[in-house]
C-alpha cells in the first residue's frame, strides 16, 4: 500500500461521502415517531453512517495531502471538521438499530432524540445530549470555514471546492430562520465541495505520478490552482 494508493482511497471516500449528503436530503423521511418504524428511515440512518466515515477518511486524506501548506489553520479546521463527522456516525448509529426497537415503549423519548435535529426541541429529559446540536453546528461551522480557508491558502486543490464549502458552513446558521424541510438542502453546497476536493485529490495525484513517472520534480508550486 503506497501513498498515492492510500490517498487516492481518500479522494474516492470524499467524493462518496459528498454523493450521499447530498443525496440523503432529497430522500430523508420526516424526523417524526411514526418514521422510525419505517424501513426508510433505517436505510438513511445507515446511509448517513457511511457518509460519515467516509468524509471522515476523505477529510483526512485532504489535509495530509497538504499538511505543511495548511499550518495550524488546517489543523484546526481538520480536527473540527473530524470530530463533526463523529457525531453522526454516533446518532445515526443510534436511529437505524436503538430508536426503532424502544419507538413502540418509549416514543416520549424517540420523539426528544428527534427534536435535537428538526429543529422542534425537546422536553428537557435528556441531560448532556441536549447540547449535542449546538456542538455539532459549531464544529461544523468552524470546521468548513477553517478547513475551506487553508485549502484555498494551500492553492494544491481545487480553490472553487474550498470556496464553496466555506460559503455552505456560512450559510447554515441561517437555515434556523427557514423550516427544518427546507433548511436542511443547506448541506448540498457542503456535498459538492467534498466531491470537488475529492476529485480534485484524485486529479493531482494522478498528476503528481505522472510527473515522478517522467522524472519531474513535483512540488506544491507547480500545482495549479483552478
Amino acid at each position: 500500500m503506497t501513498s498515492t494508493k492510500l490517498s487516492r482511497a481518500a479522494a474516492v471516500s470524499a467524493v462518496l461521502s459528498g454523493l450521499l449528503y447530498v443525496g440523503i436530503q432529497f430522500i430523508h423521511p420526516e424526523e417524526t415517531v411514526a418514521a422510525v418504524s419505517t424501513n426508510a428511515w433505517v436505510v438513511v440512518a445507515l446511509l448517513t453512517v457511511a457518509m460519515a466515515v467516509l468524509g471522515l477518511v476523505g477529510v483526512t486524506g485532504i489535509y495530509l495531502r497538504q499538511t505543511e501548506e495548511t499550518g495550524i489553520l488546517g489543523l484546526l479546521g481538520y480536527l473540527s471538521f473530524g470530530l463533526f463527522f463523529l457525531l453522526p456516525i454516533a446518532f445515526s448509529f443510534a436511529e437505524a438499530l436503538i430508536l426503532p426497537l424502544i419507538v413502540s415503549d418509549a416514543p416520549g423519548f424517540v420523539e426528544s432524540f428527534n427534536g435535537l435535529f428538526n429543529g422542534e426541541g425537546t422536553d428537557g429529559t435528556l441531560g448532556a445530549l441536549e447540547s449535542i446540536s449546538t456542538v455539532a453546528g459549531v464544529l461544523y461551522l468552524a470546521g468548513g470555514v477553517l478547513f475551506g480557508i487553508a485549502v484555498l491558502r494551500a492553492r494544491i486543490l481545487w480553490s472553487w471546492a474550498a470556496i464553496l464549502l466555506i460559503a455552505g458552513a456560512v450559510v447554515t446558521p441561517l437555515t434556523a430562520l427557514v423550516p427544518h424541510e427546507v433548511g436542511r438542502f443547506a448541506a448540498v453546497p457542503v456535498g459538492v465541495a467534498l466531491i470537488g476536493l475529492g476529485l480534485s485529490l484524485w486529479s493531482e495525484r494522478k498528476e503528481a505520478t505522472s510527473r515522478e513517472s517522467l522524472g519531474v520534480p513535483t512540488s506544491p508550486t507547480t500545482q495549479p490552482a483552478v
